[in-house]
């Protein structure tokens, strides 16, 4: 097939913290990675311009880049009015961060957007995503929302009443296939505009499951991030699995992707398993063979 893409891994998936993470990325030949930075030494209130320089020198010695930041802030994304000033100015730092770091996309989760577009929530979120959504193309960057709460063609709606693209798309063709059940392929022609950095994760669903129970919403409490992923890794209703091996089309999905234009990075996600660093090896292998 020939694809262009770069392929990515999160670091945060090698549970080896960020130096051990980083090394274990080239080691696996990755390209480049994906890097939390919401708490601990990533967190932007913890990183001087020193450490930031030293940080963006350290990964392109290793011979990686950034593709992407996570600032996935948690609870239920941007729904909360009374939560949402401190996630809106936490979100405006990591975006700088990124963009000090040398990259310009900050993923994230900002809440399934409601089926109610008159309602309170649905207000509240496209405020708060319109002043990032601002923000984020002040600054040539974007504000990546990861699929998968939602089906597409309404993720499609709420972003088309956004002023600017700084609010784009981290395609997450798992989530699709294993939560809402939508084809990833439609959905990249449905989002194409949009997308700017996807997720490389394979799944397998096997019941329906209200997106209430895996991503929570306000008057909604979902489960645990534990019982979320030891549903991802055992069901009952879906089952994150190696690259391949899940019922994403990937000739399929990465020909569409080709189709639309998207050169950017494949990043591998694992977040289940007991055997991270081999299961992200053969993910890199698994895309390398679409070159």
């Amino acid at each position: 097939m020939g694809i262009p893409n770069k392929i990515g891994v999160i670091v945060d998936s090698f549970q080896a913290g960020l130096r051990g993470g980083l090394q274990k990325a080239r080691e696996v030949g990755a390209d480049g990675v994906q890097i939390y930075a919401v708490s601990g030494e990533m967190d932007p209130a913890n990183l001087s311009a020193s450490a930031r320089k030293e940080l963006r020198g350290y990964i392109a010695s290793l011979g990686l880049e950034i593709s992407a930041l996570v600032g996935d802030l948690g609870g239920h994304g941007f729904q909360d009015r009374a939560e949402n000033p401190w996630k809106i100015e936490k979100s405006k730092r990591i975006l700088d961060l990124a963009v000090e770091l040398g990259t310009k996309v900050v993923t994230t989760h900002i809440g399934i957007v409601p089926e109610d577009r008159n309602g309170a929530v649905y207000a509240e979120m496209q405020r708060a995503c319109e002043e990032l959504s601002t923000y984020a193309s002040s600054l040539g960057a974007y504000f990546a929302i990861e699929t998968g709460p939602e089906p597409a063609a309404h993720l499609r709606e709420f972003l088309d009443t956004l002023s600017t693209n700084g609010l784009s798309v981290n395609f997450d063709p798992a989530n699709m296939v294993m939560v809402t059940g939508d084809d990833p392929v439609r959905g990249v022609q449905t989002l194409k505009e949009y997308i700017v950095h996807t997720h490389a994760k394979d799944g397998i669903r096997l019941r329906a499951v209200d997106p209430r129970e895996v991503y929570g919403a306000l008057g909604y409490e979902k489960m645990d991030h534990a019982a979320i992923a030891g549903m991802a890794e055992h069901g009952p209703s879906f089952r994150e699995v190696p690259l391949g091996e899940g019922q994403v089309d990937w000739p399929a999905y990465l020909q569409a992707l080709q189709d639309i234009g998207y050169t950017g990075y494949l990043t591998i996600e694992r977040e289940v398993g007991s055997r991270p660093e081999e299961d992200i090896a053969g993910a890199v292998r698994f895309l390398r063979g679409f070159r």
